[in-house]
Formats: C-alpha cells, sequence, structure tokens
C-alpha cells in the first residue's frame, strides 16, 4: 500500500520491485496513482580512468558548479606535492606530472559541463611489459587474476597507487570550489612506522599548519624530527623492507549541516570513511577520537555545547564546542567545528626481500615477484587522501546549497545560515 496525497492504492510485490529498482522519473502504479521517483545520487562526483604505464590518467567531474575560477597552476602544485616526500622510488624522477583541462572551462572558469582531468604518462610502455607469474602478498594479484580470469599484469596496472595522481586533480579542483565559502583543507603525516611526530596544539592556526608542513620533507608538522624520519626509512631501504603510517587531515571554515542522518548512504562520515579506505594502502580511518573514544566514558567522549554571540556571524553560528572530539560530524552531518580525519597506511607490498609465493603455472613455492616501488609513499598518500576528504566536503555543499552555479550556491547559504540564525 502507499498513500499519496490521502489517497491509498494497494500495490503488488513485483510492481513494488519495478518501483524501487531504478525507474526514473515519474510512473504510475497500480490504481491510477501517479508517483515521482528519486533515483539520483549526489550531484557532485567523478570518476578515474587509465593505468600505471598506460597512455595517461583521466579524472572525470561531473556536476561542478559554474562560475568557479579555475587555476590549472594550484591543481598542478597538488600533484608536484603527491610526487615528493623521502622514501619515494625512480618513478618519480621519470614524470613530471601537470593536469590539462579538456572540458569544461571557458576563460579560466567553469561552465557547470563535465569537466575532464588529463595527466599524461611518460613512462608509457603497457604494451611492452610482461606478465608476472608469482602474484605479490599484499597486492590485488592472486584476487584479480583469479577474480578477472586475467594476466596479473591487468590487475596490477590498474590497482597501482599511479591511479591516485588523477584523484589528487579531481579533489585539488575541488579545492578551488571551497576556497569560495572560506574552507581550507590540509593534510600531514603524524607519525611513520614506529615513530610519531610531536602532536601540536589543537588550536594551533592553519597558517602555522601550512608552514610548519611545508618546512618538512616529510610532509608532517614536525619538521625538527625529519632526520630521525630519514633514518628509520634509510634503514627500512637498506633492509629491503617498506614502511606505512598514519595520516590526518583538517577541514576548517565547514558551515553546520553538511551530510544527513535520513539515510545511511548520505552520511558525511559514512561518505568520506568509504573515500579514504578507498585510497590504495589504507587499512584503517578514523574521525575525531575514532577508536580511542571506545576506552572513555561519554563524559570524556562528547563535546559540551555553549554559546557565544560575538560568533553568530561566523559559520558557527555562534556555537562553540570547549572540545573537538566528534572530529566536526555529529549524526552524520556537520557540526561547524573542524572536520578531523585520520588514516592508516599499511607498509608498500613490493618488497626487494621478496615474501614467499607461488608460481602460478606450476603452483610451486617461489618467491614474489618485484616491481619498481617506493620505500616509503607516506608522505604522497597524505596528499591523496587530503584531496579524496577535499572532494566529499565539495560533494556535501554542492548537494546542500544547489550545484548550478557558484552564485546560486553562495545565495543559498546566506539565506541557510538567516534561517538558521533566527530559529
Amino acid at each position: 500500500m502507499i498513500r499519496r496525497d490521502g489517497v491509498r492504492a494497494d500495490i503488488d510485490a513485483d510492481s513494488l520491485i519495478n518501483v524501487c529498482a531504478g525507474v526514473k522519473g515519474r510512473t504510475t502504479i497500480p490504481g491510477g496513482i501517479d508517483i515521482k521517483i528519486r533515483t539520483d545520487k549526489a550531484m557532485l562526483r567523478y570518476w578515474t580512468a587509465g593505468e600505471s604505464h598506460g597512455k595517461g590518467l583521466i579524472a572525470f567531474v561531473d556536476g561542478f558548479p559554474s562560475g568557479v575560477a579555475i587555476d590549472e597552476e594550484k591543481i598542478n602544485h597538488e600533484l608536484r606535492r603527491r610526487q615528493g616526500g623521502y622514501g619515494r622510488g625512480d618513478r618519480q624522477t621519470i614524470e613530471t606530472d601537470f593536469v590539462d583541462i579538456m572540458s569544461g572551462v571557458w576563460r579560466s572558469h567553469s561552465t557547470g559541463a563535465p569537466i575532464a582531468l588529463w595527466t599524461p604518462n611518460r613512462d608509457y610502455k603497457i604494451e611492452k611489459m610482461d606478465d608476472i607469474d608469482r602474484p605479490r602478498p599484499g597486492h590485488g594479484d592472486l584476487s584479480g587474476g583469479l577474480k578477472y580470469l586475467a594476466p596479473v599484469r591487468h590487475i596490477l596496472e590498474r590497482a597501482s597507487a599511479r591511479e591516485t595522481a588523477a584523484r589528487v586533480s579531481a579533489g585539488a579542483l575541488v579545492k578551488l570550489l571551497l576556497a569560495e565559502f572560506g574552507i581550507r583543507v590540509i593534510g600531514y603525516v603524524v607519525s611513520i612506522g614506529p615513530l610519531s611526530a610531536t602532536k601540536v596544539a589543537d588550536d594551533m592556526s592553519f597558517e602555522e599548519r601550512m608552514q610548519r608542513r611545508e618546512a618538512s620533507e616529510l610532509y608532517t608538522l614536525d619538521p625538527d624530527r625529519d632526520p630521525k624520519f630519514k633514518k628509520l626509512i634509510d634503514k627500512c631501504k637498506d633492509d629491503g623492507d617498506t614502511y606505512g603510517g598514519v595520516i590526518e587531515v583538517r577541514v576548517e571554515g565547514v558551515p553546520f549541516g553538511l551530510g544527513t542522518h535520513a539515510q545511511w548512504d548520505q552520511k558525511l562520515d559514512g561518505r568520506i570513511a568509504q573515500a579514504v579506505m578507498a585510497v590504495q594502502a589504507m587499512k584503517g580511518v578514523e574521525i575525531g577520537l575514532g577508536f580511542e573514544a571506545a576506552k572513555r566514558p561519554g563524559s570524556q567522549v562528547h563535546d559540551a555545547i555553549n554559546f557565544d554571540p560575538s560568533q553568530i556571524d561566523s559559520p558557527t553560528l555562534g556555537y562553540t564546542r570547549p572540545t573537538n572530539r566528534a572530529g566536526g560530524i555529529e549524526a552524520g552531518m556537520t557540526n561547524s567545528q573542524p572536520i578531523v580525519v585520520r588514516a592508516a597506511m599499511k607498509p608498500i607490498s613490493t618488497l626487494k626481500k621478496p615474501l614467499d609465493s607461488v608460481s602460478f603455472e606450476t603452483k610451486e613455492a617461489e618467491t614474489a615477484a618485484y616491481e619498481r616501488s617506493d620505500v616509503c609513499a607516506i608522505s604522497a598518500a597524505s596528499v591523496v587522501i587530503e584531496q579524496v576528504v577535499a572532494f566529499e566536503i565539495g560533494r556535501a555543499l554542492v548537494d546542500k546549497f544547489g550545484g548550478d552555479s557558484l552564485q546560486e550556491m553562495k545565495a543559498r547559504l546566506e539565506l541557510f545560515q538567516q534561517l538558521a540564525r533566527e530559529r
């Protein structure tokens, strides 16, 4: 039974399944009742394509609003940062990543049409490369080869972290939109292997965080510890091993109400978690206190709410918190406090001293294959995680305030904040 405008209508199971399975627009159900079915996803999203040693990588961004000033150099800056960081492999001496914007931009402003971001590969040689017959532990070689009944080369070329160059360009594009709303995003490394950077004060300004990160070869907020981190990575390289670490991303200037509690797949923390976990080598994600919250009583987990009239014109609308243990998100929605996300990256899977494996052909024990790789890519990964988090904030911003034009979005945000202050 479905009720619409006070009218009851019976509907059989098969008809209901057909309605719910993706009938888009309007449809008529038994009884003559005309109903509108909403099947649209988030308005802003992206796809990527390309292989590690293919011709290049492309990010296809759809739903980006018109009127945003597009600065290619800011996108290229993030692509260069992704190639940096101590512990990278020889591939970074071959590539010089840059973006070629192929559509959706006219006279340096977005048009509202899909935007295609192209990054060519200088090390294009996929057609000349042999397959590998000894799957590498930690990679998708074994599972992918069996799943697709295909050569491992097909799997590893797409599963490679080289693909993240496309995600960086998409996230850096969306950061241009966020900047129009005073929203700033920064990612940095907080630990490498067993070593941690010195914890900074929660109230450290965004500008100081940025200054510290830019002074560090490892992209931490503790450049004085760089020599210790580099020594750790050097020893790891000598041992034929690899290291991972932990990354933190902080988003400031976020208004109330991005995301929603109403449906599980629309919760912002869930979207962020998926975006972060979908990055190669990520094995854990937490927001705010994260796993630490499970160890504390509620009085030491939740953030008290205060009100400061002098901040009523800020994104907080005057509501302040003495702590930010929630990491800026409650019930799947932003609460105007800084969003704090951490990601745990496993060590790179390809080892110069390989682990045991087996031959696909003989099923006999052999050591795993070796492909050129990094020793520690945690710094580069911090750039990737920063961009994918930025994209999810941008997606939620467009969901909340519309995505046709920048001008309309700003007007809707202003109206929302006016209504929220009067609540």
